[in-house]
């Protein structure tokens, strides 16, 4: 049987989805080729604004998989505005190349929203989403947003969902069940499960640098130290639990990254010696970052953590995690008790009892719950991704001329 033709039409590329496009490749379903519309970006060195450096990822983000990048005519060309992603060419290309199926990451790109619309009715459209229902609106904007949505989604085939806090937004958007589907947000977790000797010694050389001692219980925050992800609420949580009476353990916090709080995150640490800041770290690093620490945190009050990928990857690496109720792969991810924890968003006073427990447990304790984050990792990877991707695909396809709404149909 052929490979069925699935075009991808997504921004650039980006370290959580390569891996995922490279296992699609080797599909035995699906033959992809990815569209990026933002040309621009063929150039791999990009500044980052919440990072506030020039990036040049140090992982492969375009080897394994057929694509090409469309020219983009935007006046101000970039992907965080709708009218930053304009490719005029675009729907003729995924013609030319002779796509049997679509697959759109984001409507909130014009040239993106026109695909979904040409190719509705053309050829089976599937959309990729990862906005959630965590931030909170008024009652009027949700109400012209439901309405504006519902407009955009009836260009969709089947939207493949994220997670289940992604779920349930389509099915207020007013996809009904059947047209929706679940291939889980990843990461390359065989690379950052993988015990190499080299980050085992990178993240020793950090400790010793920092003059951690090895018995401390070390707190990693890793990422864009910016409001979204409020790093100022774990400073202070870790401050209260390491200055009370009787502290279950003494610890040590990392942040690793740069944003536009680290000035101020440094400035409240000044003078304390369990508080470090380590610079942006590169992809290939990351799994050393991770190694370097008993229990990442990601204490984010949004608005917009629709996920975390963070979090997959401190669980790939072994790590007990914690995440606030706004972080969206919280839900999917964490296992109260077994992995890890979720506490209440900006409630510090309940991070303090979760970062309480979480000390009380020893090193010992956070390895054991960190060992069953790995072995949960494999549900998170890249490869299962894909491989969910495909099947939806080829199921949907295959069966087109059959109602969804028939009883026992199911993704």
């Amino acid at each position: 049987m052929s490979r069925r033709k699935l075009a991808i039409v997504t921004t650039h590329p980006v370290q959580y989805y390569a891996p995922v496009f490279r296992a699609l490749a080797e599909s035995a379903e699906i033959d992809p080729r990815v569209f990026y519309t933002w040309s621009q970006a063929e150039d791999p060195r990009m500044f980052d604004a919440g990072f506030g450096v020039t990036v040049a990822w140090d992982v492969p983000l375009r080897a394994g998989y057929a694509h090409q990048f469309v020219a983009n005519r935007a006046k101000h060309p970039g992907p965080d505005r709708f009218s930053g992603i304009r490719n005029p060419t675009l729907i003729a290309e995924i013609e030319a190349w002779g796509a049997e199926a679509v697959l759109v990451y984001g409507w909130n790109k014009l040239a993106h929203l026109q695909a979904l619309r040409h190719f509705k009715s053309r050829v089976p459209v599937f959309f990729r989403g990862d906005s959630t229902l965590l931030d909170p609106r008024s009652p009027w904007r949700s109400a012209l947003r439901r309405v504006f949505l519902g407009w955009v989604y009836r260009h969709v085939d089947v939207a493949i969902a994220v997670g289940s806090h992604s779920r349930d937004y389509f099915a207020w958007c007013g996809l009904p069940a059947q047209r929706i589907a679940i291939a889980a947000h990843s990461v390359d977790s065989l690379r950052f499960a993988r015990d190499l000797p080299e980050h085992a010694a990178a993240a020793a050389r950090w400790r010793e640098e920092l003059a951690i001692p090895s018995e401390a219980i070390v707190v990693l925050f890793a990422g864009k130290l910016q409001a979204k992800k409020a790093p100022q609420l774990l400073l202070d949580a870790f401050c209260e639990l390491q200055g009370s009476r009787e502290p279950p353990a003494r610890g040590h916090l990392v942040f690793v990254g740069h944003g536009e709080l680290e000035q101020a995150l440094r400035a409240r640490a000044s003078g304390r010696k369990d508080v470090h800041f380590l610079p942006f770290q590169n992809q290939s690093l990351m799994p050393a970052v991770y190694r370097l620490a008993d229990l990442f945190v990601l204490p984010s009050q949004g608005p917009g953590e629709t996920w975390g990928l963070a979090l997959n990857e401190a669980i790939a690496s072994g790590r007990a995690v914690v995440a606030s109720s706004r972080v969206g792969g919280a839900r999917d991810l964490i296992s109260p008790g077994i992995n890890g924890w979720i506490f209440a968003a900006g409630a510090g006073d309940e991070l303090v009892s979760v970062l309480r427990t979480a000390f009380g447990m020893g090193q010992a304790g956070l390895r054991h719950m960190g060992a069953a984050a790995r072995r949960q990792s494999v549900e998170w990877s890249s490869e299962a991704c894909a491989s969910r991707i495909a099947a939806i695909v080829s199921r949907y396809c295959s069966a087109r001329r059959t109602r969804l709404d028939s009883p026992g149909w199911e993704f």
